[in-house]
């Protein structure tokens, strides 16, 4: 398995080796319940349906090209699925697994978001420099917002008060007024944002930079300023590798996992002191991330690897590699 495989990687933290020991001999918590994560593989146009009990695929969904990143709809009946090269949202039925239907996107759709609030699917539309609104019960285009050069993550807060944008060549983070549906703030951060992930509390918008290989913490409470950054530094690997991609956040504040590309590792960090705890050794190229429902695994995709990691959160450390589909990118599951 590729988790196995640490030729070139620099030494393997505590955490990580022990997860790699034992991790086919690791039982995992019975108190589990049956679940379902969804995860996108991006060349082979499917989603991979992993069963939360036994960790193997039990259904794998054709859907449109190139799909990425994955919402669920407000009343948990549909999957939405952004599909690249088709320039639009594919929804699957949680019952049939299957797409029932489509909706346009606009150009290059690449990070979707829900509205907590109303029906509305926020859309970075990458060529377009925009961020389409799509109301998604009428099937129709509500509004678009423009932002910076090549909009990328989007980031909404728990209120649905906030949408942040981030754009890879602007390098900034846009935080939109929902209401208003206008940009109103504009923050430069580090080369490259990915990702931008809100604390539970609403109180702070985390945002990844690839590039710089950084997270920047945004004050959503008053000023809307960058308060704090963190950067990475895994020993024996090459700085060039560790890129900050994927971003999630425990809901009781303790921790932060951030997805550090093709260095191979999740930088594991204290939400309260921002401090970095360890890094744990996944696949190959790891972009995204998810919690399931307690907060006892967290799932990654390795997108070269073509597998999911699954990490115990409380012993913080890899104990299961899932084989999925050909480029995994985004990863659900289902609440």
């Amino acid at each position: 398995m590729p988790l196995l495989t640490s030729r070139g990687w620099g030494p393997v933290t505590r955490h990580a080796l022990l997860g790699l020991t034992l991790g086919s001999l690791m039982v995992l918590p019975m108190t589990v319940q049956a679940e379902r994560i969804f995860v996108s593989n991006e060349k082979d146009n499917t989603v991979s349906v992993i069963d939360g009990e036994t960790l193997e695929v039990v259904e794998t969904i054709s859907v449109g090209r190139r799909p990425r990143a994955m919402v669920f709809s407000s009343d948990g009946s549909e999957l939405f699925v952004a599909v690249g090269d088709d320039e639009s949202i594919d929804m699957i039925d949680l019952e049939t697994l299957q797409v029932v239907r489509s909706q346009s996107s606009g150009e290059d759709p690449e990070v979707i978001r829900v509205d907590p609030n109303r029906p509305y699917i926020y859309v970075s539309n990458e060529d377009d420099n925009i961020v389409s609104v799509l109301d998604y019960e009428a099937r129709t285009l509500v509004t678009e917002i423009p932002v910076g050069v090549e909009p990328e993550g989007l980031g909404i807060s728990p209120d649905g008060r906030w949408l942040i944008a981030t754009t890879e060549t602007s390098n900034m983070a846009h935080i939109i007024d929902v209401e208003a549906m206008e940009a109103v703030h504009h923050r430069l951060v580090g080369a490259r944002p990915r990702h931008a992930e809100f604390t539970h509390d609403g109180r702070e918008a985390w945002v990844s930079s690839e590039i710089a290989g950084m997270v920047s913490i945004l004050d959503m409470e008053e000023t809307f300023d960058v308060k704090h950054t963190i950067r990475f530094d895994v020993p024996g690997v090459p700085r060039e590798t560790v890129q900050a991609v994927g971003v999630v956040l425990t809901s009781d504040g303790r921790y932060a996992f951030v997805a550090l590309g093709p260095s191979n590792r999740v930088a594991v960090i204290d939400q309260q002191t921002y401090e970095v705890l360890d890094y744990i050794l996944v696949g190959q190229r790891v972009w995204h991330l998810a919690l399931n429902g307690d907060e006892s695994r967290l799932y990654t995709t390795n997108g070269v690897s073509g597998d999911v990691t699954v990490i115990e959160v409380d012993g913080l450390r890899a104990v299961k590699s899932i084989p999925v589909g050909r480029f995994p990118w985004g990863v659900i599951v289902e609440p």
